[in-house]
């Protein structure tokens, strides 16, 4: 029997900054991973610190960049690279009156170092009434993030490529299989919807697809243009335009009228010729609150949670990694913001 400290089930945002957590700290632990692509995998990898329908801002916006920032230095210190890319979201104003909102909001203390007052024109995509640059956003490089995590993973022999079986799992005896652990992590995203452990918790699935085209006329390759969805390049010569939002349609096939939605989207801004190569879809984990949902089993003293990371998963499954590691380490209290309780 192989005795370690953690065991974190699912290989998502929530998964993999939790485990860096414990890289970090010097704990042993090992990671299952489902080898499926979960909606982390597929997201588009936006760093935004503003609500771009209203000009607003979020909860810890500020302290969840920075967090990143020095967050993803840290693990280049072991993969060798850094996944961040500066390319900020140039949002395309509808109209006059959104031009001035944005300059108006420009002054709210909150916004003061998001919203760029000085308006951009850019070439080839339309934008009659310019953009606005978001400042401090970015992108992650995502499928580099999770193939050098993985790869990171699988030398250190922490990685276990298989599906968990909750019938395997010994309470009493805190083990799972040949493994005994301290502290077991659910970081599932939706696929808690079958774990006997937390399956009541409030967690809804938001379907978003995005496709994948090859644009006839190249745009600016240092930027993520923004108005009803993001579009920016990807590394292999296609364009990412996505993506959707649908609480409706939650089959696990492409809905073509979300591939419409996405095309009819792309050619209002873009009007030139593009083909659509590939079409992806997932399921994020949303909370009606907008906020993640954290805890410990109110029976199982081991057992944790770290799910609903919704649209945010990067910013919120990097900065509550931390909390959740203090909450179980150190006995640090969760905010009661993101604690599971608080739907009690």
């Amino acid at each position: 029997m192989k005795q370690i400290d953690y065991i974190i089930v699912g290989d998502g945002y929530a998964g993999l900054f939790f485990a860096h957590q414990l890289i970090k700290n010097n704990k042993s632990f090992a990671i299952f991973s489902e080898g499926r692509k979960s909606a982390s995998q597929v997201s588009a990898g936006i760093i935004n610190p503003v609500v771009l329908k209203k000009f607003t801002t979020f909860w810890k916006a500020q302290e969840q960049i920075d967090f990143l920032k020095d967050t993803l230095l840290e693990i280049e210190s072991y993969t060798g690279e850094n996944y961040l890319i500066n390319s900020p979201i140039h949002r395309i104003f509808h109209d006059e009156n959104e031009q001035n909102l944005w300059l108006k909001k420009s002054d709210n203390e909150e916004l003061l170092s998001f919203l760029d007052k000085n308006f951009d024109h850019l070439d080839v995509v339309k934008n009659d009434f310019n953009t606005g640059k978001v400042n401090q956003s970015a992108r992650l490089q995502v499928s580099g993030f999770f193939m050098g995590l993985f790869d990171f993973l699988e030398k250190k022999e922490l990685l276990i490529k298989e599906k968990f079986d909750y019938g395997k799992l010994e309470t009493s005896s805190a083990t799972y299989k040949d493994l005994q652990f301290k502290h077991m992590v659910f970081c599932e995203g939706m696929g808690v919807t079958e774990n006997p452990f937390f399956s009541d918790i409030a967690v809804n699935p938001n379907k978003g697809h995005h496709i994948k085209v090859k644009l006839s006329e190249a745009i600016p390759e240092d930027i993520t243009i923004k108005k009803k969805h993001f579009l920016f390049p990807t590394d292999n010569g296609l364009y990412f335009y996505g993506g959707t939002y649908d609480r409706e349609q939650l089959h696990h096939h492409i809905d073509e009228s979300a591939v419409a939605q996405l095309v009819n989207g792309l050619s209002e801004i873009y009007p030139y010729d593009f083909e659509v190569e590939e079409v992806n879809f997932g399921f994020r984990p949303t909370v009606k609150d907008r906020r993640p949902i954290i805890g410990r089993h109110e029976t199982f003293k081991n057992l944790y949670v770290f799910n609903g990371l919704g649209a945010r998963g990067i910013l919120n499954g990097c900065y509550f990694s931390k909390s959740l590691y203090q909450f179980i380490e150190e006995n640090i209290p969760l905010h009661e913001e993101v604690s599971v309780n608080r739907f009690k």
